[in-house]
């Protein structure tokens, strides 16, 4: 299936938390033949396509045109987590009658983007399973949470309200009436006996559907834009793209909006591990795998800033980049972003071969630059990495916006740097 606006919105859509981008995935790739191995087991010697999941990261290769330890790599990196509000320990709070929930940011929340909204609860349970524990997806699409604005009348400034993160991002629930237990009702909607609940990763997402927008359909309206944007398509790309010169590699990892390091974050031994015993799989040795690494290209693909209609002055006057125009390549001298001259030349090529226009991205050097799991990845691996992603508007908010076009174009871009001619 080639990639769709509307592809996106669904994609999306079926992914509140990343542990359920990882399931969604692994969906379509379990449609396309991809088989799914467990770390714990010894791993086939036979060539073929194969994916893991560990929490809420996922690695899947396409390896079935390969039957040696030889081919060097080429990797697509993304990240299935964004910023949100999500869901304290001890989430109970009584207030004035009010019951609430407690609600913690994660990451760079946009945190005023979240008030007011409909907001539903998805995530992972832990759960005792005899002597041991399972892992249960949790998801609640009804508007059983909201974190309600300050009258405009209560107000010190009537122009803007200063949102404290411990006191004023607790969402309202119930009201009056004996107390509800919020982790024993989110336990019984997953049908889960709420004494065996040991554990749980909870967080909330804003209920308004994905849609295509704008006049003349030209935009996508979304949460998670950031990265999910990227995950899609980075999935599309690993579909579509035949295997040729290079082993192509998808990694989506967890955590990133907090700095990756993790169990399953960019800056843990998963990519490594897994590039590593792909080629041992195949026969070789660590000879094999180091020479792999040397011949290889990471594409840490994640989303780039289009220059904002209402405050084009932070924005770099000599890169304007505009939606609907293809995929932004990022540099930033000072190495918030991995590329150099030679991983840009690489994917400028892929541009080249996919017929996608490319667009060229640096930061305001007045201004602080976020980052990306390319830099990380290319100190963690030794793997020659480039920046790039695809521009939108309002990043890290609730909702985000990107073109409709650059959907298509930007997994064109990330197949042919898979797959090169």
């Amino acid at each position: 299936m080639a990639a769709t606006a509307t592809g996106l919105c669904e994609f999306i859509d079926a992914s509140p938390s990343p542990f359920h981008a990882c399931a969604t995935v692994a969906e379509r790739l379990h449609a396309a033949g991809y088989t799914e191995l467990a770390e714990t087991d010894r791993w086939p010697a036979a060539p073929g396509r194969y994916f893991l999941v560990r929490a809420g990261s996922l690695v899947a290769w396409n390896g079935s045109a390969h039957d040696g330890p030889g081919w060097p790599f080429r990797i697509i990196g993304a990240h299935t987590d964004s910023p949100n509000l999500r869901v304290k320990q001890h989430p109970a709070r009584e207030v004035a009658g009010w019951q609430l929930v407690a609600l913690a940011p994660y990451g760079g929340a946009w945190l005023n983007s979240w008030l007011d909204r409909d907001l539903g609860v998805s995530g992972r349970l832990s759960v005792r399973a005899g002597t041991g524990i399972t892992h249960h997806l949790v998801r609640i699409d009804e508007p059983i949470l909201r974190v309600p604005q300050l009258a405009i009348h209560l107000a010190d400034d009537r122009r803007s309200v200063t949102l404290d993160p411990q006191r004023h991002l607790n969402a309202v629930w119930s009201a009056g009436g004996a107390p509800r237990d919020f982790l024993d009702y989110v336990a019984e909607r997953a049908g889960v006996a709420p004494r065996d609940v040991l554990g749980v990763d909870l967080m909330t997402h804003d209920l308004a559907s994905s849609a295509v927008t704008g006049a003349g359909q030209e935009f996508v309206s979304a949460p998670r834009l950031d990265n999910q944007a990227s995950c899609y398509a980075g999935l599309e790309a690993l579909l579509a793209g035949e295997p040729g010169l290079f082993l192509p590699v998808l990694a989506l990892f967890d955590h990133e909006e907090v700095g990756s390091t993790s169990d399953h974050g960019a800056q843990s031994d998963l990519l490594p591990t897994v590039l590593e015993r792909i080629t041992l799989a195949a026969g070789g040795d660590r000879e094999d795998f180091l020479r792999r690494l040397a011949g290889s290209t990471l594409a840490s693909a994640d989303m780039a800033h289009a220059t904002h209609p209402n405050y084009p002055d932070r924005h770099e006057p000599g890169h304007q980049i505009a939606v609907n125009a293809g995929p932004v390549l990022k540099v930033q001298p000072n190495l918030r972003y991995a590329t150099d001259g030679r991983t840009a030349a690489t994917f400028a090529l892929a541009c080249h071969q996919a017929g996608v226009p490319l667009q060229r991205y640096e930061h305001r050097a007045d201004l602080p630059c976020g980052s990306t799991i390319g830099p990380m990845s290319a100190a963690r691996t030794g793997i020659p990495t480039v920046d790039v992603g695809a521009p939108q508007l309002a990043m890290h908010s609730a909702r985000e916006l990107m073109g409709a076009r650059d959907v298509s174009l930007y997994a064109a871009a990330l197949t042919a740097f898979l797959a090169p001619d």
